[in-house]
């Protein structure tokens, strides 16, 4: 068998998965579970949602923005949100 992990990273022994597999079969009563809210992904960059903005570039202009950006100490993100703020402000 694979080494199956959980998101956790603990390791799902072949015990544990029938364990799960038994508790799968008698089913589940979600009428008695608590709702979990989940935030995935990064918080927000200011007040309410922060929209993504995702494109493709050449690897040659990843690559010099990549570095230019590790040499700043900086992201590679607020690297490019810099750059469309200079572009747009004109």
């Amino acid at each position: 068998m694979a080494n199956l992990k959980t998101k956790a990273a603990n390791e799902l022994t072949e015990e544990r998965l029938e364990q799960l597999a038994d508790e799968a079969e008698r089913g589940y009563d979600l009428s008695t579970t608590e709702r979990v809210r989940v935030h995935p992904g990064r918080p927000s960059l200011a007040e309410g949602e922060s929209p993504r903005i995702s494109y493709r570039v050449p690897a040659s202009l990843f690559d010099a923005a990549a570095a230019k950006a590790k040499a700043e100490g900086r992201t590679l993100s607020a690297l490019a949100r810099e750059a469309l703020h200079r572009y747009l402000a004109g």
